[in-house]
């Protein structure tokens, strides 16, 4: 499964495709404070990009991949 929800925390994992946008909205507007763990992420659909700038979730944890970690950080205005 490309995100496994475990209480406040989303855990990427792989490549996270359309499908799955519709589902992490909807478990990031039932948990506000949730946090989103993106180190196994490999590749990210914009459609998922584009729920995490909307929702704004705190992200513990960035890409292994140094390329997709510098897009989102970029994209999601990280420090």
């Amino acid at each position: 499964m490309p995100i496994e929800y475990k209480n406040n925390l989303a855990v990427f994992s792989d490549v996270v495709s359309v499908e799955e946008a519709e589902a992490l909205l909807e478990w990031l507007q039932k948990n506000a404070s949730a946090s989103v763990d993106l180190l196994a992420c490999t590749h990210l659909h914009p459609a998922n990009l584009q729920v995490l700038m909307a929702a704004e979730p705190v992200i513990s944890a960035w890409p292994a991949d140094t390329g997709l970690a510098a897009w989102l950080r970029s994209a999601l205005k990280a420090m």
